[in-house]
Order: C-alpha cells, then structure tokens, then sequence
C-alpha cells in the first residue's frame, strides 16, 4: 500500500525583527493553536512578539476607564506578563514607537493614543493592543523552529491590521507558496478528516 507523504515543506527563513512565526497546523500549546506572532524584537538576549489572530473579550475602556475608545478591541498577546499591555500601530508621527516592519511600529506614547482616542478622529485599524507578549530566551526558538512547531515567512503586511482575526493563520499560510497552501484548510483535529 502507498502512502502520502504530508510532512510540511522545509522552511529556510531564520527568525528577525518584522518577520512573522506561522504555527504549524497541529501545534498542542493551546496558547499558540493556529497562531501567527509578529517578532517585534530578536536579538542574543531572546525574542518578543505578539499574537495577532487572538481576541479577549476586553475593550480598552473596560480594562483603562480613562481611555474613551469603545471600538478598541484587546488581543491577547502571548502567555507572558499578561498583566502588562502593550501596542501595536501605524501612526509613528502620532505615537513615536520602533518600526519592526515597513509600515509598523510596536510601543509610543499612551498619551497621545488617549488624546487621539478623545478626539475621535483616528481609524481603530491603526491600533492594535495586547495584553501580555509571547517571549522566548536564547535558543529556545531555534529549537522550536528545529522541531517544526513554527514556519517563518517574512512578508509581514498592513493587512495584518485590517483582517478579521480568525482569517489572519489562513492568510498567513498563503504567504508561504503553494507548497504550503493545502494546511489552511486542514482541520484542528486531523482524525476528524
């Protein structure tokens, strides 16, 4: 009898700043199921990101009252320091922050997001906030990476802002080529194929 074989294709990128960790379709952590994280920081120290494709049910004037957005969203970043919140944007004139990837910035002002917020005249699109951040130290992502829980791709785009969230692993897999396209609409549990 012969079988197919479905292992995932070999992914060459290395982790940097700005480029995307894809999880492959079947990864256990319930923390990273079907997640796409942005690197916002890689160096010798370890590496910071956020996951973009999980909402929490908070709204940002629900978790800071003083801020008045009612249409802002909290995604949940990653398991680390969830107590902490951290943003994501397009408005570097406004905000300040550290470009990670053409057209992103991660960190800013949160006086100036409260002010543009107050005067309500800003596109809820052009900010993403997180509680928490997905963290690895030295080598803990190489090793990851080596057992295939991650594929990389970096062709990290503004749509990322603009997707409905559930939607953001399937595109991200489509970033990735045709080899790769027939894992977007893989169930969760491949028995159930």
């Amino acid at each position: 009898m012969n079988f197919i074989d479905l292992k995932q294709p070999k992914n060459e990128l290395t982790p940097g700043t700005g480029k995307l960790l894809i999880a492959e379709p079947f990864l256990s952590d319930p923390n990273f199921s079907r997640s796409v994280i942005l690197l916002a920081d890689h160096n010798k120290e370890g590496d910071i990101g956020f996951i973009l494709n999980q909402v929490t049910d908070f709204i940002l004037n629900e978790l800071v009252p003083d801020f008045e957005a009612t249409d802002i969203t909290i995604r949940q970043g990653g398991p680390v320091q969830i107590d902490t919140m951290q943003m994501l944007h397009r408005l570097p004139l406004v905000l300040g922050g550290t470009e990670v990837c053409k057209g992103i910035y991660w960190g800013g002002s949160y006086d100036a997001l409260r002010e543009i917020l107050a005067s309500g005249n800003y596109n809820p699109n052009d900010v993403q906030l997180f509680l928490g951040y997905a963290g690895w130290v030295p080598g803990q992502l190489e090793k990851e990476l080596e057992e295939g829980s991650w594929m990389i791709s970096d062709n990290a785009s503004e749509w990322l802002f603009d997707t409905n969230p559930k939607q953001v692993w399937q595109k991200a897999i489509k970033l990735l080529g045709k080899d790769y396209e027939y894992m977007a609409n893989m169930p969760l549990d491949p028995s159930l194929n």
